[in-house]
């Protein structure tokens, strides 16, 4: 854990906190406060401190997010400075903030979540460059008088769980191709809870085929790993028997398009449209690491989307156990396809709460570009979607469910085809035609995250790659659905 609580130690930099309104002492009284202005005062004498001031804006308006992100910032540029801790210095103690934006409990979980935040780095394939020292963040109890060093400690630890599950997801999409393939990807997920009470079937081969997946098969068969549905359930609720809430995840390892091959100068994003997948273990490894008192279901499609002698071919009929038939009218448009797989399976499961998640449509970044996920279904789920969303930066924009471009989905040969015939709208036919694959006695909500899955370049809270979206959304959701007790402190381990 990269942060303590008076821990004694001197360190080279004081980070000071500076909100709108509060009295400073020179030079602090003369710099920008503005949210998420970083300002570097270094020392006169050696062996003296230097201070990383840090704008946060009128405290009455701080969000969880603009904490968050400023916590990342600190960190990030704390390290390209090459120093090993810092102390944090609340402004006015917290007292000027009593009854105004967020509680201390808010601002210190996100100052926490967001530190370690900043400090992720995938060096998985790194040589040279691997190594990079992390910076600790200390914190004086003196400027929490609110909270006991009991409280803080549960804080960090929760924090410290919630950053561990975005932490897997972002690796998991950050990951090559040659080293997470539907099978790697299966061996992980076996292996990362074994000591957990946890449950995990994993559906491949004949399997697949006795349960008529055949989306997944289908979409599979170009690549020389084995496609598979992977089934992981955890019962933790009061009563264990309550139905759990389905968590369905997208995992395509590497989406070369099929035989629709996709081109470009550059198409490594294609190892990444595993973000729902990643998503949803993220959601699970935060459940189950805290011992959620929860029932929850994730239920990940995995396989690669490739050209290959054996692959499926544009005009490709594929059959589902529900009576639908589907023309491939293109193979890139694959991730529906084994969505459709897992929703059947959600059903016959009995499941009655479902929510899919999924890479889907370049069309959604078009729409609403890299900050925001489109959402469609269950009006219920989506306001708690959203609501969660606003509040821990993961954002979430309503979309429509447009009955007229069902249309557009009607195939000459088959009952539907996998894309609109019409080049319009692509994200909403996608979900028009997920939404074929759903139980009618099913709450079910579709999410849209292509967008939001990476950061295309470095921003100063954030390094380049993935982001891990989705993870605490879920995760926050399905908590709220059983609002018993979490984290009781003997659940630790």
């Amino acid at each position: 854990m990269r942060i303590t609580i008076d821990a004694g130690k001197t360190v080279d930099t004081a980070i000071y906190a500076l909100y709108e309104g509060d009295s400073h002492p020179f030079p602090f009284s003369e710099l920008n406060k503005r949210p998420h202005t970083l300002t570097w005062i270094y020392a006169r004498n050696p062996g003296e401190q230097d201070w990383l001031a840090v704008g946060m804006g009128e405290a009455s308006r701080a969000t969880r997010e603009q904490v968050r992100r400023t916590g990342a910032a600190c960190v990030r540029a704390m390290m390209k400075e090459q120093r090993s801790g810092a102390e944090l210095i609340r402004s006015s103690g917290g007292s000027a903030h009593e009854g105004k934006g967020l509680s201390p409990e808010e601002e210190l979980q996100a100052w926490a979540e967001g530190w370690l935040y900043g400090l992720y780095r995938f060096t998985k394939h790194r040589g040279r460059e691997a190594y990079q020292p992390e910076a600790t963040l200390n914190l004086r109890l003196q400027d929490w008088p609110e909270l006991t060093r009991e409280q803080i400690q549960d804080i960090l630890h929760r924090a410290a769980v919630r950053s561990e599950g975005t932490r897997l997801a972002r690796d998991l999409v950050n990951d090559s191709p040659e080293s997470l393939n539907p099978e790697a990807f299966v061996e992980l997920v076996c292996g990362r809870w074994k000591e957990q009470p946890v449950q995990i079937q994993v559906y491949r081969g004949q399997e697949l085929a006795e349960r008529q997946m055949n989306g997944l098969l289908a979409v599979g068969a170009g690549s020389r790993h084995d496609p598979a549905l992977i089934e992981i359930t955890y019962r933790h609720a009061p009563d264990p028997d309550e139905l759990p809430i389905a968590l369905v995840g997208k995992g395509i390892t590497f989406d070369m398009g099929g035989m629709n091959v996709k081109t470009g100068r550059d198409i490594s994003d294609a190892r990444m449209d595993m973000g729902g997948a990643a998503a949803v273990i993220g959601a699970m490894d935060i459940l189950i690491s805290s011992r959620a008192r929860v029932n929850a279901v994730a239920l990940i499609a995995v396989a690669d989307n490739l050209p290959g002698p054996d692959a499926m071919l544009p005009s490709s009929v594929i059959r589902y156990p529900n009576g639908l038939t589907v023309q491939v009218a293109n193979t890139d448009g694959e991730g529906r396809l084994i969505l459709a797989d897992a929703l059947l399976h959600a059903a016959a499961m009995g499941v009655r709460k479902v929510i899919d998640i999924a890479t889907l449509t370049g069309n959604i970044g078009t729409a609403l570009g890299l900050e925001l996920a489109g959402i469609w279904g269950d009006e219920e789920i989506t306001r708690d979607l959203v609501e969660i969303g606003e509040r821990n930066g993961e954002r979430l924009w309503p979309m429509p469910l447009v009955e007229e471009y069902v249309s557009d989905l009607r195939s000459d040969y088959a009952d539907l085809r996998n894309v609109g015939a019409s080049p319009l709208a692509g994200a909403i036919s996608a979900a028009l035609f997920i939404r074929h694959f759903v139980d009618e006695d099913m709450q079910w909500v579709h999410i849209d995250m292509a967008g939001t899955v990476q950061y295309k370049r470095e921003y100063p809270h954030v390094a380049a790659g993935a982001t891990g979206y989705g993870a605490r959304l879920l995760a926050d959701y399905v908590q709220k659905q059983f609002p018993s007790p979490v984290n009781p402190a003997s659940d630790r381990r």
